[in-house]
């Protein structure tokens, strides 16, 4: 062969080897992931969004004198439950499938659940035990034994004190805080809310004091104090700097629900929030997601009058639907009786709950479908539609930077009923999308269904009765190149 014809048949196949290179996926992991898009989550917040649902337990002198709000003045000999069984409160709400409880240590009233020595005012004046009890010390071991993670929320506001308003209660809130995350823990969550102030007992004063929320509890000086002794808790109130309130006790998240707020100008209580709250902000510069608060019934402690009007297996799921399936954690509150027992409707309603959840999602129609994409990042299979249905977490579909739209086709083997479409987004960089459709095979084409903004942790649609063998998800707006990481069909 001569050395030119031999270079003319090097060159064709060095061509040929490009062209092929060219449409070839590239090996899989030597595609860049997509660079992170700020604010992220901590890996605290990452464990609170897949604990999903807790429960709220609000329990003090109130339920014996059918208060909601105590005004201090109370005897602390009205608490004596009958029958008291945490552990009936832990399994009960373990088989329902909540995974952390959060317990009311002190409400407004001032009535602490536990034998502070800081005050009089508490189970140690009680004859529940001879005032040997500690509600929160039984709560804590229920919950190790159960496998629950252990809560509490010990409200700013206290009626009883006689200094609440000066700045000697603030030390004394703040002693109290160290008795509880001292001996009591480890707590994942301390909950604190925006009522602070108005009339009260007040020590006997008897009288109205307002306080200026922005700046009175010194926040910022007290959570340092807490995290000192417990770093890993996660702090809840209308600013955060953890968790945010929802703007609502409906049990209603926002169907546009960012986990991003500015929070620089937040404090609890703060008046006219509420929709920002509820919505987040596409721009904020904090991940502070939304804990929505409900309770399974109209009150928050126990009344014998709502026994009535518990919340039904039914009314529990479409809030589930609102709350966890629009990326928040559900915090349902489950009050004991006077007994000291979670009462048989509220028992009957929760197993009721769980079943309708194992009904309808019990068989995901998508689990390792071999899923498509209109496109994918770098054409590299590490990134693909396929990570979409196959099981882990920590795997994820996602399109080249700059690409912002997309869609994903999910076969289903044949054509069945389909009632709910659940979205995850790989939130470990970021919150994306913006807006999105989804679309079914109906006869010769496909039938847009349902439509949504946000995803974040984790988005559920539900459906108008149908029936089809394909579904589609059409990713129409995002801040970046989307990166999800789960999609089921049920």
């Amino acid at each position: 062969m001569l050395m030119r014809d031999r270079f003319i048949w090097m060159a064709a196949l060095a061509g040929l080897f490009c062209l092929f290179a060219a449409r070839k996926p590239l090996p899989s992991g030597k595609v860049s992931p997509p660079a992170p898009l700020y604010p992220l989550p901590s890996q605290k917040q990452l464990d609170w969004h897949e604990m999903e649902m807790n429960a709220f337990v609000h329990f003090t002198t109130n339920t014996f004198t059918g208060l909601e709000w105590g005004n201090g003045d109370e005897s602390e000999t009205l608490f004596n439950p009958s029958q008291m069984d945490v552990l009936q409160w832990a399994t009960t709400l373990k088989k329902a499938g909540f995974k952390g409880i959060i317990v009311t240590a002190k409400h407004h009233d001032g009535f602490c659940l536990w034998p502070s020595k800081y005050t009089e005012h508490s189970v140690k004046a009680s004859p529940w035990k001879g005032g040997k009890g500690d509600v929160l010390k039984e709560v804590a071991e229920a919950c190790k034994k159960t496998g629950l993670r252990f809560g509490v929320y010990l409200s700013p506001w206290d009626r009883n004190r006689a200094d609440y308003g000066q700045p000697s209660y603030i030390e004394y809130y703040r002693n109290q805080l160290r008795e509880l995350f001292t001996n009591y823990g480890p707590v994942f969550e301390m909950w604190f809310d925006g009522a602070n102030g108005g009339n009260g007992y007040y020590g006997g004063a008897r009288e109205t004091r307002r306080i200026n929320g922005a700046t009175y509890y010194d926040w910022p000086t007290t959570l340092n104090l807490v995290r000192g002794i417990q770093p890993n808790v996660l702090f809840f109130s209308d600013a955060g700097p953890d968790l945010r309130w929802c703007g609502n006790e409906r049990g209603v998240a926002g169907e546009t629900n960012w986990n991003l707020i500015n929070n620089d100008t937040l404090y609890a209580g703060k008046p006219r929030i509420e929709r920002l709250l509820n919505t987040g902000s596409p721009d904020g510069t904090k991940w502070i997601p939304a804990e929505v608060d409900v309770s399974i019934r109209k009150g928050w402690f126990y009344h014998s009058q709502e026994d009535s009007l518990v919340k039904s297996g039914e009314r529990l799921l479409d809030i589930y639907l609102t709350t966890v399936g629009r990326g928040s954690t559900l915090l349902l509150n489950v009050p004991p009786d006077k007994r000291g027992l979670l009462h048989e409707n509220d028992v009957a309603a929760l197993a009721d709950f769980r079943k309708l959840l194992d009904r309808e999602f019990g068989t995901n129609l998508a689990a390792r479908a071999k899923a498509t994409a209109s496109s994918t990042r770098g054409n590299d299979p590490a990134y693909g539609a396929s990570r979409l249905t196959d099981g882990k977490k920590d795997t994820y579909w996602a399109t080249d930077d700059g690409v912002a739209t997309g869609s994903v086709e999910i076969p289903l083997g044949k054509k069945q009923p389909v009632k709910y479409v659940l979205l995850q987004e790989y939130i470990q960089l970021g919150q994306r999308v913006q807006s999105f459709t989804i679309d079914a095979w109906q006869g010769e084409g496909w039938k847009e269904v349902a439509a949504g903004t946000t995803i974040g942790y984790k988005r559920i649609l539900k459906m108008a009765s149908l029936e089809t063998d394909r579904i589609r998800v059409n990713i129409t707006g995002a801040k970046a190149c989307p990166v999800l990481s789960n999609l089921e069909v049920y």
